[in-house]
């Protein structure tokens, strides 16, 4: 049924014609006398046209760190509430966005529906907040994107908060949080467990996520076996491969140019999804993995050092997980939380029925933000964890 769809969909994409993403221009570039400087300070900033809801928003580039601790600049936007900032400052939400490919040309801030991919945004900017957005590195800015790189990734969260602050106008406050959905919710997590030591004039007060890859090793043996867990898959190996010297002839079963096709695609609308499913038809057709690359280094530390942790103790965290998920399934997410529970966080746990994995970030946005909301507001954080483990209907 599946290759049945393709085929139905491959005269519809040779028809239409090709999506054009924005190619990176001169702000995204940064030349090495503007790297240098303390993390999260601006390099440049140039006005959007503000979404509904919003005062102003902007464009931003600002500085962080690489895997070796060298500066590098990082793209993103940040948008501003209307009304007056309330005294010490207005709260931040983080937005860590979903997979969107691993190309340079695939960073959010680039393409023409940049609002609309904030899960919430209109009830943050209702609510006065603050809200930042991370392109990640390699998105955007030059270099390779560390795909599912959790320090990466963590970096280019908080920093994006930092950016917020020096923004003349947008009041931002310390308190944030970060808010994510998928390749986003293993940011958030990271950014959070990060944070006292990499931005410790910034308050986290909570910690906010949809369908987060937790256990990556799992992730990759469930997702082997279907065509969009083969794709993501297939972009952590292609990034992973690229960073660390690893040839793609030591882990695939077919021509390693199938890899290189695929990690030059996008993947934010369905062109291009559409696109994907058929460039990854040799990996359905002829084999995906030649090595099990959860058991065999260096994969297994690679999978093992970028597998989210316990977070920090005294911060509430909500997660939000499809029920019908069948990428990010939800049993691998739901004894991620049986952790959390075990080191007595106060967990809120939202099982979301009939829902999958694309759906299920917009599906949870206005609990999370509500749930977020109380958070900013002092209030006591509820827990779904009983005895040490996440209390759902019909466990135990």
């Amino acid at each position: 049924m599946r290759f049945q769809l393709k085929c139905l969909l491959l005269p519809a994409l040779l028809w239409m014609s090709p999506a054009e993403a924005a190619a990176p221009d001169a702000f995204y570039v940064a030349t090495a006398l503007e790297l240098p400087g303390r993390p999260g300070t601006l390099i440049r900033s140039e006005p959007l046209r503000p979404p509904d809801g919003a005062s102003a928003a902007f464009r931003v580039l600002y500085r962080s760190l690489g895997l070796k601790g060298e500066p590098i600049a990082v793209s993103g936007i940040v948008v501003l509430p209307k009304g007056l900032a309330p005294p010490g400052g207005r709260p931040v939400v983080a937005w860590a966005h979903g997979t969107s490919g691993i190309a340079r040309h695939c960073a959010p801030s680039l393409d023409s529906t940049l609002f609309q991919q904030i899960e919430g945004l209109p009830d943050l900017l209702a609510r006065g907040y603050v809200v930042t957005a991370s392109d990640y590195p390699g998105l955007g800015t030059a270099g390779v994107h560390p795909y599912l790189i959790g320090s990466s990734q963590g970096r280019a969260v908080l920093d994006s908060v930092r950016a917020a602050r020096e923004l003349p106008g947008a009041n931002a406050s310390a308190r944030f949080i970060p808010w994510g959905y998928s390749q986003g919710g293993h940011a958030s997590l990271f950014a959070a467990t990060m944070a006292k030591h990499y931005a410790p004039e910034l308050k986290l007060v909570s910690i906010a996520a949809a369908a987060p890859p937790t256990e990556l090793g799992s992730l990759i043996r469930d997702d082997e076996q279907t065509m969009v867990g083969r794709i993501l898959a297939a972009f952590a190996l292609r990034s992973w491969s690229q960073l660390y010297a690893i040839p793609a002839g030591n882990f695939l079963k077919h021509n390693a140019d199938v890899l290189i096709q695929m990690s030059q695609q996008c993947s934010m609308n369905l062109h291009e999804d559409i696109g994907l499913a058929i460039l990854e038809q040799p990996f359905e057709q002829g084999g995906f993995l030649s090595v099990d690359v959860t058991l065999v280094q260096p994969w297994r530390a690679l999978l093992d050092d970028n597998t989210p942790g316990i977070t920090p103790p005294g911060v509430p965290v909500f997660i939000a997980q499809g029920a019908s998920d069948a990428i990010v399934r939800p049993n691998v997410t739901q004894l991620y939380a049986d952790e959390l529970c075990s080191h007595n966080v106060k967990l809120h746990f939202a099982l979301v029925p009939n829902t999958g994995h694309r759906e299920i970030g917009k599906a949870s946005a206005k609990l999370a933000v509500s749930w977020m909301g109380d958070r900013f507001d002092g209030k006591p954080a509820p827990t779904d964890c009983r005895d040490g483990l996440l209390a759902l209907p019909g466990r135990r």
